[in-house]
């Protein structure tokens, strides 16, 4: 029988309230797991771990990573904490399933990212994109050669900002590790690593409301940034707390011979809409909506149970944090910062060459 996959949640905050219910359906999906135990530091969030009916609570985190019932760590708390609840539960041997960003410091997760390939657990982290079945099939297209070769792109996530937490608007916070993580997700690996960035960002509101407390911003809520990759092309990325609303492609990218437009935002698409030159006309592929921006979970579940690597590698997910790490380098001093940050990324088999083998070269 496949193993039930015992799970411990870390921080049960907003990300949880769509996390848990999540989890809860994969056993009825036959994806068997269950959560035995969650952890706030908060200990009012006891009340929301008993309307989830998870019997067991606690403020330690330790005591979640320590116990020998626990297979899986899930890690949905503050950002800032991110860094170092993995690093104690990857030394654990845990399995992990970390938030984004996988850390607020590049130093800790290039730490994270070394313990990632020799614990006994594997280290999942989000955003989950990749998983996406949307994102699948623009990079199938973009492998088949549809839109030729890829010359410029562009991401954009934004709104007008969290009103609960305070710690969005401090140092290690901010909207591109809370953003445009998804979009420097996304763009990398449809395109491969970046080589350069060059950002600019502002703190368009200067004081925001939280509950009924006004604060002071200490971070940028608005930032444009441009990734220079191999090949000549470049995509920009606008994210910022500073948006009410938009009606526009999450993400495009523009090739020698054609576009390819994702419909709705990365992190939730519902299709994708494709211009070919050779057709002359707009393809509309809605795919509908019923992936869930926590599917990471399921894969980390079940990789563990068929003895394989999750299909998220640690190095993509360090390669975003150094870019968003130069893209606030850049903001600081004005200049382009170079990524010495790689990744290797998924192979998208070229469909339309296997299709007609013919068009390969024999060999003589």
């Amino acid at each position: 029988m496949t193993k039930t996959i015992r799970i411990g949640v870390i921080g049960m905050g907003s990300a949880s309230e769509s996390y848990i219910p999540h989890v809860r359906r994969l056993p009825l999906e036959g994806v068997p797991c269950e959560i035995v135990v969650s952890c706030d530091l908060r200990a009012s969030q006891k009340a929301r771990a008993e309307a989830h009916q998870i019997a067991d609570f606690t403020t330690d985190p330790a005591e979640v990573i320590g116990r020998r019932d626990v297979d899986l760590v899930m890690i949905l708390t503050a950002m800032p904490s991110h860094g170092p609840l993995a690093l104690s539960a990857l030394q654990a041997g845990k399995r992990v399933l970390l938030e984004k960003p996988m850390s607020i410091d590049l130093a800790e997760a290039r730490e994270i990212l070394k313990l990632s390939k020799t614990s006994a657990g594997n280290l999942v982290c989000a955003p989950h994109v990749a998983l996406s079945p949307v994102y699948r099939e623009i990079a199938q297209r973009i492998a088949n050669g549809e839109i030729g070769r890829p010359l410029t792109a562009r991401g954009l996530y934004g709104w007008a900002g969290p009103d609960w937490a305070s710690w969005f608007y401090e140092p290690g916070g901010g909207p591109m590790f809370d953003l445009g993580v998804y979009n420097v997700t996304t763009l990398t690996g449809l395109l491969g690593p970046a080589k350069r960035v060059v950002a600019l960002g502002t703190t368009a509101l200067p004081e925001r409301m939280i509950g009924d407390r006004k604060i002071k911003v200490d971070i940028e809520d608005n930032v444009h940034l441009l990734l220079e990759f191999d090949g000549g092309c470049i995509a920009s990325i606008a994210t910022g707390f500073t948006m009410q609303k938009y009606r526009t492609p999450g993400i495009e990218i523009y090739g020698s011979e054609g576009t390819v437009q994702m419909i709705g935002e990365d992190w939730g698409p519902q299709g994708f809409e494709l211009w070919r030159n050779d057709r002359a006309c707009w393809e509309v592929h809605e795919l509908g909506g019923g992936w869930r921006w926590t599917d990471g979970i399921r894969d980390l579940i079940q990789s563990a149970q068929e003895g394989r690597k999750p299909v998220n590698a640690p190095d993509h997910a360090f390669h975003v944090l150094d870019v968003m790490s130069k893209c606030h380098e850049s903001i600081l001093t004005g200049r382009a910062v170079a990524i010495a940050s790689t990744f290797t990324p998924l192979v998208f088999e070229n469909r339309a060459a296997r299709l007609a083998p013919h068009l390969d070269h024999a060999p003589s």
